[in-house]
């Protein structure tokens, strides 16, 4: 008599969930050809992926085999141990991931591995606290007034080596000028990582046109085409992964730490949005030829009304729209206009919008009809950022409002008394944009119960980052008095 073989067996699709419904709507040949061209181009591995309150991307590693598990949102999450994601405890139900396939990316960088992001599904709904829950939600607002919403992001990160004591310093010769800027010798110097970088993000179809040295030392910038929102925001969330990775290949480390260095650039992430008529296709923020707009001549700005009621939106919402786009501590330590710095920032300070103008948060530039807002920086969360954007620009719309006249001269100058910065200029800290976001009643309307979770996580972020005391306080203080 043969002994009876044993076999590992996995729990039925028929099992109950927490997570997603049973009947989840899903094109299963959509499944099988996805699956099919993984397999044809070698993926062992997939991801179906969720981020964080800060943005960063989780999930758990699906061997291909299990492709077809995987999209029915076989992977449970318990996201109440995470950082900002609801369900807090260990008595709460677990959350699936379910992939939104027309995400799929294989890795540039190791063709055995796919990436999806898609939505977080709770009790068989998509659960309401995952920000690209938060961001559909408000591109289905915008399409059903007849919008889609377009993003390009322009991300700037520092690239750092270890010198022989372990301590982390700027990649690259040292530059002894006040500005780096667009210094030729430095872009040269790290081409092997920049080369790569471009190299995967034209090979993922984002269209590079392109990249330099910024005013940082050790500081770049790439610049690639926009899109519609939502894949703008998991560009993003892709590319600070990708960026980590080809930056440890190549033995250095990149940081997304909005200000790493007092005396350097801050790190910026800004978001250049605009609508597009889902019909035609047009873009509703260039004027129409032959039909001028009062606004536009009273302001001196060739652009749309829609561009101005959009504006108005954003400048409405200024306070509660900067905590998320500068969600740390070290954010603030950038928005000002000179600092420890030898020159000017060029950083955003001023709750306006100009023609051109880089010391305001908004800009309308001369090149393009889009919305630049220069407030956001590489530590932000792009579908929470992007959420409330449309949200904001939407209601000015609605609203028909007036952004009033464009600050066109430096604003670098406001700000000489207290009065002044409490008016005109962007939260000087976390905690005050935190106020902001606390009292603006479009939040409760945008984020629902996730603005709570939002608030206990910063608020505590800003606990810890106030009462530490450095080294430098206690070397200048201690024995001051």
């Amino acid at each position: 008599m043969t002994e009876a073989v044993r076999k590992n067996r996995l729990i039925s699709d028929n099992a109950p969930s927490p997570g997603a419904a049973k009947d989840l709507p899903i094109d299963m040949a959509k499944v099988a050809a996805t699956k099919q061209r993984l397999l044809d181009a070698g993926v062992k591995y997939c991801y179906a992926s969720y981020v964080d309150i800060h943005g960063v991307p989780k999930a758990k590693c699906t061997p291909i085999d299990k492709f077809e598990k995987m999209c029915k949102g076989s992977e449970l999450f318990t996201v109440g141990a995470l950082e900002g994601m609801g369900l807090t405890g260990p008595h709460e139900d677990e959350c699936a991931a379910v992939p939104d396939l027309d995400t799929c990316t294989i890795f540039p960088w190791d063709k055995t591995q796919a990436w999806f992001t898609g939505a977080l599904h709770y009790h068989g709904s998509p659960y309401p606290n995952d920000s690209r829950v938060i961001l559909q939600r408000m591109v289905d607002k915008a399409e059903a007034m007849g919008y889609r919403v377009n993003l390009g992001i322009e991300p700037e990160f520092y690239l750092l080596q270890r010198d022989a004591e372990g301590r982390l310093k700027t990649l690259g010769p040292d530059y002894k000028g006040i500005s780096p800027a667009y210094d030729l010798n430095l872009t040269t110097h790290v081409m092997g990582i920049l080369d790569r970088l471009a190299g995967y993000m034209d090979e993922l179809g984002w269209n590079v046109y392109s990249f330099d040295q910024e005013g940082g030392r050790g500081q770049y910038e790439f610049d690639f085409g926009y899109t519609d929102v939502l894949s703008s925001a998991d560009q993003l969330t892709f590319l600070r992964l990708m960026i980590k990775r080809a930056a440890i290949d190549a033995g250095a480390v990149a940081t997304f730490m909005p200000k790493p260095f007092a005396g350097e650039f801050r790190s910026g992430a800004h978001f250049n949005i605009s609508l597009e008529c889902l019909e035609t296709g047009r873009n509703l923020f260039e004027p129409q030829p032959g039909a001028a707009d009062l606004m536009a001549e009273r302001y001196g700005i060739d652009f749309s009304r829609l561009a101005f009621n959009f504006t108005a939106g954003l400048l409405k919402h200024a306070h509660a729209l900067t905590a998320l786009t500068c969600p740390t501590y070290n954010s603030y330590q950038g928005l000002l206009s000179q600092g420890a710095m030898a020159d000017m920032s060029w950083a955003p300070v001023v709750v306006a919008y100009g023609r051109n103008n880089r010391s305001a948060m908004l800009r309308l530039p001369a090149n393009r009809y889009c919305i630049e807002n220069r407030a956001p920086d590489m530590s932000c969360n792009p579908y929470l950022v992007a959420a409330f954007h449309i949200a904001a620009g939407l209601e000015g719309i609605e609203q028909g409002m007036d952004p009033g006249a464009p600050m066109n001269q430096n604003g670098y100058s406001i700000g000489s008394s207290l009065r002044e910065q409490r008016e005109q200029l962007l939260p000087r800290t976390l905690l005050h944009a935190l106020e902001g976001f606390d009292d603006d009643p479009l939040v409760d309307t945008v984020f629902g119960e996730f603005k709570e979770i939002f608030l206990k996580q910063k608020l505590k972020e800003w606990e810890q980052a106030f009462y530490r005391i450095s080294n430098e306080q206690l070397e200048d203080h201690l024995t001051f008095i």
